[in-house]
């Protein structure tokens, strides 16, 4: 029992590096910042590993829910303080967040999580490939100051500097499997360009904009008073009816994101997840969240394959990973103004390549390394799937799974209707 423990206690903090990584780089992504991706990737992971319906699993910031926080930030420090200017506009992001908790929860309680199976796979990879692409657009605004400011500092040394860092992300894990096999599993290439770029930087004193860390609070007084002030105490009907499209987005997007990783890990552990219990213990980590100023998340693959293929057994693993990130978030607090901010743009790069599904546009034009055994993907398919990345990214997500599955299910009924017809007709 007790070797048993320590097993996943050591496992928890070899994956807490990896949440580590991640609640970085996805709360600059969200707009929200560092310490607020750094304390929701702990606090997430700790709720739902305790709550949650997949006993094996690490759940924390992921890169989707955060690309639709970014866009409730621009929306609250736009519109939220131009025409509502009675309320935070923080306070808003927090009320977005309680209004998604709930919807959250009430999916658990009314067992919604039934319905993932409703979603063709189709639709799930444009809709992956949408997200994608709302990351790579987030990124290249901040990097060439498209309507917004450019990061601060010499243009040319901050674009060397995220190139650089997503080819280290790229070939960090070949080169790290070839040295020894486990390092590849437990350094992340994310933070392997940390370090890299880091040091360049330092060494050659170029001119670019570094992280703006700080802890918001020094003691226990000010603690009390940050979390007071995350609170929305003023707020009426008509602002909440502005949160609502906001909050339904990032509750269905929860959904699916959480339910297609739960899909991944029960395949992988012979196991079924309760579906409708995962989203009840979601929906209680974003209620956490919002009353910390923090930003959203779901049960996260990369994390979760990790504790699995480390040999994680209880749900200890995913509980200490949350605890490992806290502790780490202390630990760090004063290195972290060392790293330039344009290497966490190469990173977000590469989420980007890692969400995007790029099988099936290799099948539509037939590769044929990776066609062998495949059915290449159709005209018709390739629209479906198309069609849903280019409405999730650039209108909204929930028209496109909404409209793209409702069209999925319309070409389907008139194929078979079809094939149908033309079987009757042969036998004739």
């Amino acid at each position: 029992m007790i070797k048993d423990v320590i097993k996943n206690l050591v496992v928890g903090l070899l994956v807490s590096l990896v949440a580590l990584n991640l609640g970085i780089a996805l709360g600059i992504l969200s707009e929200r910042g560092v310490f607020a991706g750094i304390l929701s990737a702990g606090v997430i992971a700790i709720i739902t590993s305790l709550l949650g319906g997949t006993r094996i699993q690490s759940s924390g910031v992921t890169a989707p829910m955060s690309a639709v926080c970014a866009t409730v930030m621009a929306f609250a420090t736009t519109t939220i303080e131009q025409n509502y200017n009675w309320i935070n506009p923080d306070q808003f992001v927090n009320l977005v967040l309680m209004m998604t908790a709930v919807f959250v929860m009430l999916m658990g309680v009314f067992r919604l999580g039934r319905l993932i199976k409703i979603i063709p796979p189709l639709v799930i990879s444009g809709f992956m490939s949408g997200i994608a692409l709302i990351i790579w657009v987030l990124q290249a605004k901040l990097l060439f100051g498209i309507g917004r400011d450019p990061l601060e500092g010499d243009f040319v040394s901050n674009l060397c500097l995220a190139v650089l860092t997503l080819c280290i992300c790229i070939a960090a894990p070949k080169i790290l499997k070839k040295i020894w096999a486990p390092l590849a599993e437990f350094v992340p290439g994310g933070l392997v360009a940390i370090f890299i770029c880091s040091a360049v930087a330092f060494s050659l004193s170029l001119t670019v904009e570094k992280l703006h860390f700080e802890l918001p609070f020094q003691d226990f007084l000010t603690f009390k008073d940050f979390l007071h002030a995350q609170i929305p105490t003023e707020f009426d009907s008509r602002i909440l009816l502005v949160a609502l499209p906001f909050a339904l987005k990032l509750s269905v997007l929860c959904y699916i994101d959480t339910l297609l990783t739960s899909l991944i890990v029960d395949k992988m552990r012979g196991d079924k997840t309760k579906r409708n219990k995962e989203l009840f213990a979601q929906g209680v980590a974003t209620v956490a969240v919002s009353a910390i100023g923090g930003i959203p998340g779901a049960q996260s693959t990369v994390p979760s394959v990790m504790l699995i293929k480390e040999g994680a057994t209880m749900r200890l693993a995913g509980i200490a990973v949350g605890f490992f990130v806290l502790i780490e978030l202390i630990l760090f607090a004063d290195l972290l103004n060392y790293i330039p901010q344009a290497v966490f743009v190469g990173i977000l790069l590469k989420v980007g390549y890692d969400v995007f599904d790029l099988i099936p546009i290799l099948l539509y034009f037939k590769n044929t390394v990776l066609a062998k055994g495949k059915k290449r993907v159709k005209n018709r398919e390739m629209a479906v799937i198309s069609g849903t990345a280019f409405v999730t990214a650039f209108i909204d997500l929930i028209v496109a799974v909404g409209f793209f599955t409702g069209l999925y299910m319309l070409l389907k009924s008139r194929y078979y209707k079809y094939r149908d017809d033309k079987d009757k007709k042969s036998k004739v």
